[in-house]
């Protein structure tokens, strides 16, 4: 039988309120909230945080504080990953981020979503897609990207866009929801 983490990362239906899911997000709260607690001048103490919070860090790695999320484990990020001030990541399934990205303030990433059903979403189980963002890319300010999404290499979701659909390479995503208004060279 699954345990209700493994169906979790599996991106299946699960119940977030087990206890050792609850353990998890609670050491990921604390982790955050030291992370959050650092000054500018805590360089060291910041790439150690937030290794022990990500799953995956690779080199040249700057998160902003204030950053939230709810595992952090599920969270892989390459080379050049720069996170500006405010962003959240709902990682109850993976995100990966390729190598130098850059997020502006207040990028949310979901990978966390509810059932369809009424009756079943009262019912309280929940469960996640992964999202993948590709190399070179640049997500705008108070951008969103929802479960499920891939975005291509270099390309660009400008400030304020919801990505609901795979976006693809070498273009400018933006709106509500988010289409390409220009492919790049």
């Amino acid at each position: 039988m699954q345990s209700e983490k493994e169906k979790m990362l599996a991106g299946e239906l699960y119940d977030a309120a087990d206890p050792e899911l609850v353990a998890d997000r609670e050491s990921a709260r604390a982790l955050t909230r030291w992370y959050n607690e650092t000054g500018p001048d805590q360089a060291d103490r910041r790439e150690t945080l937030i290794g022990e919070l990500f799953g995956t860090v690779g080199e040249d790695v700057a998160v902003e504080p204030p950053f939230r999320c709810d595992y952090g484990y599920n969270i892989h990020v390459d080379d050049g990953f720069y996170a500006n001030f405010g962003c959240v990541f709902l990682d109850v399934c993976e995100i990966t981020v390729g190598r130098n990205c850059l997020l502006g303030p207040g990028v949310h990433v979901y990978t966390a979503t509810h059932p369809l059903d009424a009756a079943t979403r009262i019912e309280g189980p929940e469960y996640g897609k992964p999202v993948s963002i590709g190399d070179d890319v640049w997500v705008g300010g108070r951008a969103v990207v929802n479960p499920g999404v891939t975005v291509g290499d270099r390309a660009i979701v400008a400030s304020g866009a919801v990505v609901t659909e795979d976006v693809p390479s070498d273009v400018v995503v933006q709106g509500n929801p988010a289409d390409v208004v220009k492919e790049l060279d």
